[in-house]
């Protein structure tokens, strides 16, 4: 059986007059991508938050690699990384100058010999010496992923991703996600993209209005519902696929 990386067990949460969470339960094993889901102002944010010990909980137990949040915070930390909405990159530095930056911030040794590792890990290696400002929302987005694994994390935070991206840069993060699954890395990801969620998560958790309503697999959520109807109907290409196609077309006449 997976061991048990990430538990919950019934977390409440307030700001001033308003609760935010209401007793939020679940446990993510080691290697898992889990999905947690739920529009604005449903706790997602505030739920990671307290899992990477940026807050507290009025109630309830939260565990990180079987360390307490709120008693081991020091602990947890040293096993964790937390990617936030918007990138923490530091635009006037270069790809490289971040990376090391952290790393030396992080303790670790050889820092430039690390930043060039993920930099080629990530696919950033040619434009390891430019700004990070003149990259593409794509390209920061990766950086700003790697700059989370230094110092190898046992578990990942990210806080809706592919927010604001095009795309290319979510197929780009998607496939750096799953990447990191596979070897291992244990990933909790808030997102508002079903379609996100459907592609990358293992399990799937619905927060809703301060409460897990749902927590499953895929395959599992699909039959709280009735079995389908089975239709023959026309398959219309999505927008993203014909943009897809679109831009494949003309960056392969490019290079003719």
């Amino acid at each position: 059986m997976t061991p048990t990386v990430i538990q919950a067990a019934g977390l409440q949460k307030s700001f001033k007059d308003v609760a935010v969470l209401r007793g939020v339960d679940f446990q993510v094993g080691r290697g898992e991508i889990f999905a947690l889901l739920g529009s604005n102002g449903a706790g997602k944010t505030t739920t990671i938050n307290i899992l990477s010990t940026l807050i507290k909980a009025d109630a309830g137990t939260a565990r990180v690699a079987g360390f307490d949040t709120a008693r081991q915070p020091e602990k947890v930390r040293q096993v964790i990384s937390l990617t936030g909405q918007f990138a923490a990159v530091d635009e006037i530095l270069t790809g490289r100058e971040n990376l090391v930056l952290v790393a030396r911030l992080r303790g670790v040794p050889d820092a430039s010999r690390m930043a060039d590792r993920l930099l080629a890990q990530f696919g950033l290696g040619d434009a390891a010496d430019k700004r990070a400002g003149t990259y593409s929302g794509g390209m920061t987005r990766r950086l700003d992923i790697a700059m989370s694994l230094v110092g190898d994390p046992q578990v990942i935070f990210l806080d809706e991703p592919t927010t604001g991206l095009d795309p290319e840069g979510r197929l780009e993060v998607w496939n750096t996600i799953k990447e990191l699954a596979g070897r291992g890395t244990t990933i909790l990801l808030t997102t508002q993209y079903l379609d996100e969620a459907e592609e990358l998560a293992d399990r799937i958790a619905i927060l809703h209005e301060g409460r897990i309503i749902v927590d499953g697999t895929l395959d599992e959520l699909k039959k709280l519902l009735p079995p389908a109807r089975i239709e023959y109907v026309e398959k219309q290409p999505t927008l993203e696929e014909i943009f897809l196609a679109v831009v494949g077309k003309k960056e392969e006449a490019v290079s003719r």
